[in-house]
């Protein structure tokens, strides 16, 4: 079964998809071709993570090596980290500083400037007469690739191609309201985490949309009263269903009420268990609306988190079928004082590739890469909630309709029937 079939085979309404799709070497390279360089904002980082004139970040968006920079007038820019000459990486660390404003090929010294514009190449004009380029050599011809680059909030996003949509009208009124709601203020980044996991992307983008395994998965939750099924929260989803996000209130004082579930959803870490430190479980309101948890996940490569008081953009990088790169992004508000920096530093034990809550993800990831590996043709069940559901809000782990609507997303930007 060829790449595009594969593909097509994916349920329109997003409620089966063949296994095939994490484990077929050309549906990752189609993905290439049709998401990433496609109509679709790649999320690239955080605008605080370049604050200066020179500062750079270097990222992927898919599997294309990019970099993120500011130039001298405050502008964002976004450029494909390979040489215009050899095609060497320009930019060879994670984030870095040019007090020159000029970002160098150490392979032969061809500079670039912050827009990616090619501004010195040695011996151009050879030497005593020798050697050299021809007369007509252009170094505006041999700049780096660019992408068009806008953000939301703080958050820094990127594509290839030139027909995409305004990022806001890609995104949704609801997602840019969350967005905003999360980035009520200026932050600052206060620390970085990254993680490896044996499993394809997409298994991961279904678990950041599957609120299902919330608290069945996660047993830190119902036993240190974090989240249990049942307290007040809705899952929302844009109008397709590509993006969503999951907004859980504050737990109430009062008992909850759980006897309409069954008790298999409700159970709890078995045998003795404490923490040595329970100030990791505090909870600081910040906002008035009483979100103690908010998971949301931006079509197709970024999940902005609230979990407590840990605040983080979990940047979601593909590097091959069975393999993928998480980057953790932890940030603050800049007027947070010295007390509030401990406490979030505190609070990043919940999360993270060893997080209390989060450790679990990783493997389940994993847990799906390995059982599908050998009979590709068979085909995932999503139906929890039904199977064509038009009112995408409903209350957090009743149903899987993020997980659909990340299917159907995906099929609308690939399918090709």
């Amino acid at each position: 079964m060829g790449a595009q079939e594969i593909v097509n085979n994916i349920d329109v309404n997003g409620n089966h998809s063949p296994f095939a799709v994490y484990l077929d070497e050309d549906v990752f390279k189609l993905e290439q071709e049709n998401l990433y360089r496609g109509k679709v904002w790649s999320y690239i980082g955080l605008d605080v993570e370049v604050p200066n004139a020179g500062d750079y970040k270097t990222t992927f968006v898919g599997d294309t090596p990019i970099v993120l920079t500011r130039d001298e007038d405050g502008g964002l820019h976004a450029w494909v980290n390979r040489c215009a000459h050899k095609g060497a990486i320009v930019c060879r660390e994670r984030h870095g500083h040019s007090d020159d404003g000029a970002f160098t090929c150490v392979y032969h010294q061809w500079a670039y400037d912050a827009k990616g514009d090619l501004k010195g190449v040695p011996f151009r004009r050879g030497m005593k007469g020798q050697g050299g380029y021809a007369k007509d050599f252009d170094m505006k011809n041999y700049g780096l690739q660019q992408l068009r680059v806008q953000t939301i909030a703080q958050m820094v996003f990127a594509t290839f191609d030139s027909e995409t949509p305004a990022l806001e009208e890609f995104l949704g009124e609801k997602m840019c309201a969350n967005i905003r709601r999360i980035m009520h203020k200026p932050i600052k980044v206060i620390g970085h985490a990254r993680q490896f996991m044996k499993g394809n992307w997409k298994a991961y983008a279904e678990n950041s949309r599957d609120s299902y395994h919330g608290a069945l998965l996660h047993l830190f939750y119902p036993t240190f009263g974090i989240y249990r099924q049942g307290q007040i929260s809705e899952g929302i989803t844009d109008k397709v269903g590509c993006h969503n996000y999951f907004n859980v209130s504050i737990p109430p004082k009062e008992n909850i009420e759980y006897s309409e579930y069954s008790e298999e959803a409700n159970r709890e870490m078995q045998g003795p268990h404490q923490l040595e430190d329970t100030r990791v479980l505090k909870f600081v309101p910040e906002r008035d609306d009483g979100v103690a948890l908010s998971i949301q996940s931006l079509f197709p490569s970024v999940v902005l988190q609230q979990i407590q008081n840990t605040l983080a953009a979990r940047q979601v990088l593909p590097k091959s079928t069975n393999e993928t790169e998480l980057v953790w992004t932890f940030f603050g508000y800049e007027d947070d004082d010295a007390e509030m920096d401990e406490h979030r530093l505190r609070n990043i034990n919940l999360v993270g590739p060893a997080g209390l809550i989060s450790m679990e993800d990783g493997e389940a990831v994993e847990l799906v890469q390995n059982g599908v590996h050998r009979d590709g043709e068979l085909r995932s069940f999503i139906e929890m909630g039904g199977t064509d559901v038009e009112d995408y809000t409903s209350p957090m782990g009743m149903d899987e309709n993020a997980v659909r609507g990340f299917w159907k997303g995906y099929r609308e930007v690939m399918a090709r029937d």
